[in-house]
């Protein structure tokens, strides 16, 4: 099978029709294609070269999410301004300066020009752009109001980047004191130990049970240390694999992170909060609320949820009330239950939804500062132990000849 050529980023400079000069970029296999496609628009190239790649460390040309939410916000604010939808995707491709989302734009914008749906375009990078999205994006299509819609999504994007935000926020903190002792412990272990122990050679006696047991934790570390190293990356590793590639790992590593005191209940908290407001979203699109709830089961973030989520899916379409589904899961507080009933008993399901995951989301933002403000005496207790276990080890000998020497 042949290999599929990859399309250049070319930048341009040229006259229009009424002879002022105009510059821009396009997506393109070579330079041939570009010339054609500047004519076809009524350009007349004079300048036409490969855009340059800037050098990128840790893989800073990556496309992220909340590059997304950015480009869904400002596609919403230009059509909503009258834009069509081809010029905004140009003007946002040649405003980027990530080359790699330049390219995704330049492409659908392409898609679109030859006359493909926008939702449909999307629908062809699912990396980027989920089912929900292009099934939103559809629907605004559809009723003649995707500027609305867009910025529906923009809003639900932006919410959910918060609250990704809010999360590393949390598991920030816990993981920088783990790699901090560790560094700083095997550190140690390796360059100061050694000094220590070069010295109580001398002493011609025998060392105190936790200098010796030091010592031999410090002779290990200087001959094995890859190998410790390489444990936790391969453990990290194998975490990461293991949620791809196993639908049951998955599961229980979700399981037990929703276990983990004070993270679970924030990650649980995070969860509603994300559920809630896409369910708000989708019913404000007037999506069907069984396909809602399958879009929501795909987006929960925990498959604890999306469990959940499935089962009560299942429910609603025999017929059941969401509320009376919600309250056989012990993953929904009572509170949740209580006003999604108040919500379809009144037919204010939308709006319910929008106050529960408000609620949950200022819930986050509260426990990941208590959090924050817990941490920071555990900081220090954590490395103050390690660290100065370690110190008073190395010095229980020298103390001991001191008392000697007085003695």
């Amino acid at each position: 099978m042949p290999k599929k050529s990859k399309n250049i980023i070319f930048q341009w400079e040229g006259t229009n029709k009424t002879g002022v000069k105009v510059t821009g970029s396009l997506s393109a296999l070579n330079m041939n294609i570009v010339r054609a496609e500047l004519r076809r628009q009524g350009v007349t190239p004079t300048k036409i070269k490969k855009q340059s790649q800037p050098i990128v460390l840790f893989g800073g040309n990556k496309i992220k999410s909340v590059d997304i939410a950015i480009f869904t916000r400002q596609l919403s604010t230009m059509i909503g301004a009258g834009i069509p939808i081809v010029q905004a995707l140009e003007i946002l491709a040649n405003g980027q300066t990530n080359p790699k989302f330049q390219e995704l734009l330049n492409t659908i914008k392409q898609d679109v020009e030859s006359g493909t749906n926008f939702s449909t375009s999307l629908g062809k990078h699912p990396q980027f752009f989920n089912a929900l999205f292009c099934n939103l994006v559809d629907a605004g299509e559809q009723s003649g109001s995707l500027d609305i819609m867009l910025n529906r999504i923009a809003t639900y994007r932006e919410k959910i980047e918060s609250l990704k935000g809010k999360i590393k926020k949390a598991l920030f903190y816990p993981t920088a004191v783990v790699v901090i002792a560790l560094l700083i412990s095997s550190g140690m272990l390796i360059f100061i130990v050694p000094q220590f122990a070069e010295i109580f050679k001398s002493f011609g006696a025998d060392l105190p049970v936790a200098t010796q047991a030091v010592i031999n934790l410090s002779e290990w570390m200087q001959s094995y240390w890859y190998i410790f190293f390489a444990a936790i990356a391969a453990l990290i590793f194998g975490i990461k694999k293991g949620r791809e590639k196993s639908p049951k790992f998955a599961y229980a590593f979700d399981k037990f992170l929703l276990k983990i005191p004070v993270i679970g209940a924030i990650l649980q908290k995070a969860a509603i909060a994300r559920v809630a407001q896409t369910l708000s979203t989708t019913f404000a699109a007037g999506m069907p609320l069984v396909d809602a709830l399958q879009a929501v089961a795909g987006s929960a973030g925990n498959l604890l949820f999306t469990e959940a989520l499935e089962k009560i899916k299942m429910d609603v379409s025999s017929g059941q009330q969401i509320n009376v589904s919600m309250k056989a899961s012990p993953l929904f507080p009572s509170m949740v239950v209580q006003m999604v009933s108040v919500g379809e008993e009144s037919g204010s399901l939308e709006f319910m939804l929008a106050k529960i995951a408000d609620f949950y989301d200022e819930q986050v933002d509260n426990a990941v500062n208590s959090l924050s403000s817990l941490l920071e005496p555990v900081i220090m207790v954590v490395l103050g132990v390690l660290i100065g276990g370690l110190v008073i080890a190395m010095y229980l000998p020298i103390f001991r000849l001191g008392g000697v020497v007085t003695g």
